[in-house]
């Protein structure tokens, strides 16, 4: 099991082995004063000296060593082993489980924490568990009537209305519109969430896939008045499920362009090594603090509450959790009033069968 790197060094064999020399000082201080009122000092001699020092020092290194193996097998690998299920807990995993080292007749204090430390894990789970259908079954549930009043709404909007009329068609496809984009990701979070969606792996060059994810917001990036700037290379081929991650590029390139600043700029940049390739999306929007990058990939969390009409924040939820089942990582630089950046890491696919083959023929 690997260790939480947390944990401090250990410090029992210390102790114990100061406490037992102590213990060995004083026994041999009493004991060479008996020996003395019994025995003249210059009839005892300098072997038997050493041989008593030497019997107590070995004593007490023997008395260290057998209770520090006591102390680590009864209490601090227990310890250990409760800290690692409990920072997997932490991370999400309800699926932890500790044994008790002892039968119930002999159940000591450890075993009574780790029967509670179970119990709580498994209420952990059924709670996560019953939110999860929730947000399922809700989200279908509003799903259907969501498009209905979308499409009602669209019909509306091709009508003859006053301009009071108008805004409140506006208002009310808008509205609907989001809630459907919400509904959409809680969704596909929960698939992916419980790993009901399994990766579908092609080698594929994600410089290409990046071009046409842009080309999709570019209405956006006008109306902001956005510059875009493109820094990659002719091809970069990685092997992944390209339907998820075109779920990763189009949500962060849609928040560069959301949290940007009018007259800005987005820069998509592409750079590879002999093992990764890696993927930056950097704007010149608001930026953040240390405390909201905290937080930034957990759902539902929106750290500028001026601009939550703008998401729901879902978005790098999904994104994390599609590139973990990916095997892939980001990490995010962040300076507030300057801009953020966002870099995904990718490993580098092997050379594709058409590469090989012209290799071979050259």
């Amino acid at each position: 099991m690997e260790k939480d790197q947390r944990i401090k060094k250990r410090i029992f064999p210390v102790s114990i082995f100061s406490l037992s020399l102590v213990f060995f000082a004083v026994i041999t201080t009493i004991q060479m004063k008996i020996i003395g009122k019994y025995i003249h000092a210059d009839e005892i001699s300098a072997v038997a000296v050493t041989g008593v020092f030497g019997f107590w020092f070995l004593g007490s290194v023997i008395f260290t060593f057998f209770t520090g193996w006591q102390v680590r097998k009864k209490y601090t690998e227990p310890l250990e082993e409760i800290a690692d299920a409990a920072r997997k807990v932490a991370e999400g995993d309800f699926s932890v489980y500790l044994r008790p080292r002892h039968t119930k007749d002999k159940a000591d204090c450890l075993d009574v924490l780790v029967q509670d430390f179970n119990k709580m894990v498994e209420e952990l789970g059924s709670t996560e568990t019953l939110k999860t259908d929730f947000f399922s079954n809700v989200s279908h549930e509003f799903k259907t009537p969501l498009s209905v009043i979308y499409s009602n709404a669209q019909i509306l909007q091709r009508q003859e209305m006053d301009d009071e009329q108008k805004d409140c068609v506006n208002n009310i496809a808008d509205v609907s519109r989001r809630m459907s984009s919400l509904i959409q990701n809680m969704l596909k979070l929960n698939k992916l969430e419980k790993q009901t969606i399994i990766p579908e792996v092609e080698v594929y060059d994600v410089c290409a896939q990046l071009c046409e994810c842009a080309v999709q917001f570019e209405e956006s990036w006008e109306k902001k008045n956005l510059e875009l700037n493109v820094e990659m290379e002719e091809q970069a081929y990685i092997a992944a499920d390209p339907g998820l991650m075109e779920l990763v590029w189009n949500n962060l390139l849609s928040n560069a362009i959301k949290y940007n600043r009018e007259g800005g700029s987005v820069t998509i940049s592409e750079t590879s090594d002999d093992q990764y390739v890696r993927v930056s999306v950097a704007d010149t929007g608001l930026g953040m603090n240390e405390n909201v990058m905290k937080h930034i990939f957990d759902k539902f969390y929106q750290g500028d509450e001026s601009h939550a009409t703008f998401g729901n924040g879902l978005g790098l939820a999904l994104v994390k959790r599609t590139l973990e089942l990916s095997d892939a990582s980001i990490t995010v630089e962040s300076t507030l009033d300057k801009g953020s950046v966002f870099t995904v890491i990718l490993e580098k696919a092997q050379k594709t069968k058409l590469e090989r083959e012209d290799e071979n023929e050259s």
